[in-house]
């Protein structure tokens, strides 16, 4: 559901605010009757909602008296993991670890990112080319393979149901793992292909329903039990294991 909220003209620039760690986001919502405030966990930012006759000075003073509040919430957050030689990222599901190869010839690379089994029974992800150009190649590899294996899974579901998408996409979003536009456009989070296969196949089959029911309506839970009969392990994996992966994050962001 989207919200009619609109972004505040300008932002805050109050010097008691200066070491709170996160960014500020100020929103003007025409319904609001109070300030309200909270911290997005996927986004690391701070988000204060004001009424239409509320300026940013009263915004500013607001965040200032519950600044304790901010931090606590900052700081029960999951420090993100940024692409780097070394680090240590899911892919569907299984551990890998990320490896530059750099120039050098090196046997195991196939192409601009190779998948190698490694000794310690997890796996590496090999990606050539000069180290500052990495973060980039490996972002373009998991948008390609998020995209591969949505496709196969929409199209699964999209037979199953006797429906038909009109487009795929695949786009770095935090408000959501997916979406379904009135026009049949399902557009997904990249991050998908970091979880096991189950749970990108429910939200496949979770956005592809939507192409019948664009609600949440007993009608439309019927349509993805009847894609997903364990779809009730796959929402539950994602309220208690989905944030984590928005700890992930590649370049461009």
């Amino acid at each position: 559901m989207r919200s009619c909220q609109v972004p505040a003209p300008g932002t805050l620039h109050d010097p008691r605010l200066d070491n709170i760690g996160a960014p500020v986001e100020v929103r003007r919502h025409p319904g609001a009757r109070r300030l309200t405030l909270r911290v997005s966990r996927t986004r690391r930012t701070v988000i204060v909602t004001l009424p239409s006759s509320c300026d940013l000075v009263e915004a500013g003073s607001f965040l200032h008296r519950n600044i304790d509040w901010v931090r606590e919430r900052l700081g029960n957050l999951p420090q993100p993991v940024r692409c780097a030689d070394g680090i240590l990222m899911p892919l569907r599901g299984d551990p890998h670890r990320i490896r530059y190869s750099g120039s050098r010839p090196c046997a195991v690379v196939r192409g601009p990112v190779s998948v190698v089994p490694a000794a310690d029974g997890t796996s590496e992800l090999f990606i050539s080319g000069r180290p500052e150009h990495a973060p980039r190649r490996l972002k373009d590899w998991l948008f390609g393979e998020a995209k591969r294996d949505l496709e196969v899974r929409v199209a699964w579901h999209a037979s199953n149901l006797k429906l038909n998408p009109k487009r795929i996409t695949v786009r770095d979003q935090t408000s959501r793992w997916g979406s379904c536009s009135t026009t049949g456009a399902l557009s997904f989070s990249w991050r998908l292909v970091l979880a096991p296969p189950a749970i990108l196949d429910y939200v496949a089959a979770h956005e592809v329903a939507h192409l019948a029911e664009m609600n949440h309506g007993p009608r439309f839970w019927k349509l993805v039990e009847t894609a997903m009969p364990r779809m009730d392990e796959a929402r539950l994996w994602l309220r208690v294991y989905g944030m984590d992966l928005h700890r992930y994050q590649l370049a461009g962001r």
